[in-house]
């Protein structure tokens, strides 16, 4: 019987918002598998693009879910949809945007699949990685009765780009797939405008946030694209949901009243242990010895080039085929690691984070960290290429309090005034009549494009610069100096956040509590049972053993009031803080509260303190 691979993975939680402010529901809760209960009712229709980019059109009647379902039976080959992909084909069908979060390999693809055959006119799929792009083509062409693709991107020249555009054009092609950089050109776009486009796919969105550990510049014009192509429903999908993340992607792509659908952060199969050492030199050892003992095939991450070398080598030596993977390769080796890797060739592949987007072997029976990544956002989404075949796997990290030196040193990197001062010259300068392309800008100040984008989305967040799908242009005319100020002011704002995320995965490494709880909680997740299937569980139920041997309760003192069912600190809550401004609870436990605050990042209060000090306020 032939399934939907996202159906093959349980739908947690889903969040239905419907502004960016809106506490998140959970509309699953308490209610039967996904494959025995009806699914919401979405309708559909798609109304002609807007005018005007900030008018949202009346939603029409369309579809019932029914036909969704049908949809994915006879053109896809699908035996179910997700309740939650059910869920999110209808606003889009009816006109509205979504923001998908759900890790990769849950079925964010048939989303837009399913939407495209429901709707009238072309599909535009924005995705960054070329050899994907031809992966889903080549799924559509398997599929029964899946609509024409096509993709158009720096590999396709000549003739066979002329077929493409034609085919586009016809129309023949009802999906059409492009890189970020292909939107970047005007002639790309107005081919697209005369066609006439229904619907925007933006795939690999975190791409698009500042603190992303996948930044692109080319994703920043994206929403200026959106709007040119008379703002269709759009959907930006990702596999990274923390909430900073979320909220800078709604706001550099313009999405209007997004439909939100997060779900899939909780993975019961993979059990979650951490290591701790105090030598280096015994903790490498205990890698390798670690990476032997596992059944394979494997990925081990580690901070930098060097260690991904070393590490290969030491692992090869022990007589594992392995290979090493990281920025620093030649192209052609990276394919071919990632093709001996998917082909199992190779038992392991020792990574930096580079090893990334598009990597999708269902399995990969672990993932070990030799030092803990930047983010509990990183962490987890690494740790989730372990298992995506739903059995047993395991994810660990082992963990120095040295290791996280060297992440605070990276968090720390705000840009020299320097080029502060000169990136904003060189948009004053080369910009005077009209936006400059980031590619413009770099070359002018002498710097790299990766290194001009993330200077230029400092000046355009300090409010000195303004973008556009054409490129950046002065907002306000200043002298450098002023400019460089401003967007340090916003760069000091920005490492703060940072320096916390690194905290939060530092409290995870370190916690004593429930590891899954501890992580769906950082996503916004409740979980109110332990998860029986992680080391600090393990250790938790043999002091439980105990206390019930001995006759013991809790511990004397521990009385942090507990959270009630009309709790104002409940996760998703709206808060105000009277130092740190406005946050969002993202989890709360009988003796703490967990906050993200906007200007400070994440900070973990004391329930007990927030209840006898006043020193949160429900917004």
């Amino acid at each position: 019987m032939k399934q939907n691979r996202a159906a093959e993975g349980a739908t947690r939680t889903t969040h239905d918002r419907t502004a960016a402010d809106r506490p998140a529901e959970d509309p699953t809760a308490a209610a039967p598998p996904a494959a025995s209960r009806p699914v919401a009712s979405p309708t559909s229709a798609t109304p002609p693009a807007a005018e005007d980019p900030a008018i949202v059109p009346e939603p029409e009647p369309g579809p019932e879910p029914e036909d969704a379902l049908r949809v994915a039976r006879e053109s896809f080959g699908w035996d179910e949809l997700h309740d939650g992909q059910v869920r999110t084909i209808g606003p889009l069908v009816r006109g509205r945007d979504a923001l998908v979060v759900m890790p990769t390999g849950y079925g964010k693809s048939a989303i837009y699949q399913v939407a495209t055959v429901l709707m009238e006119g072309l599909t535009v799929v924005v995705s960054p990685l070329i050899a994907l792009q031809a992966d889903q083509v080549q799924n559509l062409e398997d599929a029964p009765a899946a609509p024409p693709a096509r993709v158009i991107n720096s590999t396709i020249r000549g003739k066979a780009l002329d077929e493409a555009w034609a085919t586009v054009e016809e129309p023949g092609a009802r999906i059409v797939f492009l890189t970020p950089e292909q939107l970047a050109r005007d002639e790309v776009v107005a081919r697209l405008v005369a066609r006439g486009v229904s619907l925007v796919v933006i795939d690999e969105a975190h791409c698009v946030a500042s603190w992303g550990h996948d930044f692109r510049p080319d994703y920043l014009g994206l929403g200026g694209v959106v709007d040119a192509l008379g703002h269709p429903p759009t959907v930006a999908m990702t596999a990274t949901g923390s909430t900073p993340i979320r909220t800078e992607i709604e706001d550099r792509l313009g999405l209007r009243d997004p439909f939100v659908l997060s779900s899939g952060f909780d993975r019961p199969n993979i059990r979650l242990e951490v290591r701790r050492h105090t030598e280096e030199a015994e903790k490498r050892r205990a890698i390798v010895a670690h990476v032997m003992e596992q059944t394979q095939p494997g990925l081990v991450y580690v901070a930098t080039r060097k260690d991904a070398e070393d590490y290969a080598d030491e692992i090869r030596a022990a007589g594992l085929r392995v290979d090493a993977y990281h920025a620093g390769l030649p192209a052609a080796e990276r394919e071919r690691v990632q093709t001996a890797f998917h082909e199992d060739d190779v038992d392991v592949v020792v990574a930096t984070s580079a090893f990334g987007m598009g990597i999708d072997k269902p399995t990969v029976r672990y993932v070990i960290h030799a030092a803990p990544p930047e983010s509990v956002d990183a962490y987890y989404q690494e740790v989730g290429r372990a298992g995506r075949d739903g059995e047993p796997a395991v994810g660990i990290l082992h963990y120095r309090q040295e290791d996280l030196g060297l992440r605070r040193f990276f968090a720390a990197r705000t840009p020299r005034p320097a080029s502060l001062r000169d990136v904003y010259a060189a948009v004053a300068v080369a910009g005077i009549d009209g936006p400059v392309r980031p590619a413009a800008v770099a070359a002018r100040a002498g710097m790299s494009p990766r290194t001009v984008g993330g200077v230029l989305n400092l000046l355009v967040d300090a409010g000195v610069l303004g973008s556009d799908r054409d490129g950046a242009f002065v907002r306000e005319e200043m002298d450098p100096r002023e400019a460089a100020s401003r967007a340090k002011e916003v760069a000091q704002e920005r490492e703060r956040i940072e320096v916390s995320r690194l905290e939060m995965m530092r409290g995870y490494a370190e916690t004593q509590q429930c590891r899954r709880q501890f992580l769906l909680g950082y996503f916004g997740e409740e979980s109110p049972e332990r998860c029986a299937n992680c080391d600090a569980c393990d250790r938790l139920a043999e002091d439980d053993a105990h206390d019930e041997a001995m006759g013991t309760g809790a511990a004397e003192g521990d009385d942090a009031p507990a959270p009630s069912a009309d709790d104002p600190f409940a996760p998703q809550s709206a808060v105000t803080h009277a130092e740190w401004g406005p946050g969002t609870v993202m989890s709360a436990e009988d003796d703490r509260i967990t906050v993200f605050f906007e200007k400070e990042g994440y900070r973990v209060l004391s329930r007990k303190l927030v209840a006898e000090g006043e020193l949160l306020q429900p917004a």
